[in-house]
């Protein structure tokens, strides 16, 4: 397969994840703002922003951190390459290149996404009405766009480089999203273990759609529980270690290598990642610190992303300008 081609499959891909993922980022205030009791705390915006890494390019078009300002940049701005409406055109982009490979039914409904949400992209304020419809809009057409993938597309290299690209995106987001407890704002730390602190890890829960999986896995909400669910569970398909196992044995079926041995540099550094989630427990990664863990975790799948790009992509500065 061409490297343009395995490319374009792999971030038409990365894209739609990221598209839904951002419509979750963006439901995790949505969730705190429907479960918390009126006048409990502030909404807190500043932290998706902050979240998704794209601070310096906020500051530079909007500034305050107000609902509208954060929602506008994240969902609708043409000129943040990681918004909703930018994502889905450049997956768009990337589809248009590759129709001759991908099934008409991928293509028509990467199109009528795109098409769905230009008129948005102009319109300057929404109701939180529209706003929830859109984000829910979102995620079914992301599911969908999988589902056809998966029932129209051969198991050839192509699909498992779109394969690749998606459960990479989902992993990074997983990440992002757990880590945006950390910068939620409590009024102060005697919060930590109350109420009010579970109802904010039970909105991140929600926006991970995996609230119901936890509970029937674990029960009652712990905060450690909760962590081992979305990083180390091998079974939930949003947790980061079922996203490193989907992505390595796409890897192995296009290097045609197997899990344990490597031949190339993207082998080697998605096996040690891997690994290491295989031998981390709960514990270690408390007592390193949540966030800092999730950094350093965030740092390695960069690192494993530009790795990729490296062995199978001519252009090897692709990946570095979208590692939003």
């Amino acid at each position: 397969m061409l490297s343009r081609v395995a490319e374009s499959i792999c971030w038409m891909n990365r894209y739609i994840e990221r598209a839904e993922n951002y419509a979750r980022f963006i439901e995790v205030d949505f969730n705190l703002a429907m479960d918390l009791p009126p006048g409990t705390i502030e909404e807190q915006w500043r932290p998706l922003v902050l979240t998704t890494g794209d601070e310096v390019l906020f500051q530079k078009l909007y500034g305050e951190f107000t609902k509208n300002n954060v929602i506008r940049f994240l969902a609708f701005e043409r000129d943040n390459p990681n918004s909703i409406c930018s994502c889905l055109a450049a997956a768009r982009e990337n589809a248009r290149t590759v129709r001759e490979v991908i099934s008409s039914e991928m293509w028509l409904q990467i199109n009528e996404m795109y098409l769905s949400i230009r008129p948005m992209m102009t319109k300057q304020n929404h109701s939180e009405k529209f706003l929830m419809e859109f984000f829910r809009d979102i995620k079914q057409g992301s599911h969908l766009f999988s589902g056809i993938m998966n029932a129209t597309f051969s198991r050839n290299e192509g699909w498992h480089f779109g394969n690749m690209g998606r459960f990479m995106e989902r992993a990074d987001k997983t990440d992002r999203i757990l880590d945006m407890k950390y910068y939620y704002l409590l009024p102060t730390v005697d919060y930590v273990g109350t109420p009010l602190d579970l109802l904010q890890w039970s909105a991140l829960l929600k926006s991970a759609s995996g609230f119901e999986m936890y509970r029937q896995t674990f029960g009652k909400l712990d905060v450690a529980n909760i962590v081992k669910f979305l990083i180390l569970d091998k079974n939930f398909p949003r947790a980061v270690r079922y996203c490193l196992i989907e992505t390595e044995q796409s890897l192995c079926a296009i290097t045609g290598g197997q899990t344990g041995a490597f031949k190339t540099k993207a082998e080697k550094d998605m096996g040690k990642l891997r690994a290491e989630l295989d031998y981390t427990d709960v514990k270690d990664i408390f007592q390193i610190g949540l966030h800092e863990y999730l950094d350093q975790f965030q740092t390695k799948l960069n690192n494993l992303g530009f790795s990729i790009a490296e062995t199978f992509f001519i252009d090897k500065t692709s990946q570095q300008q979208s590692q939003g």
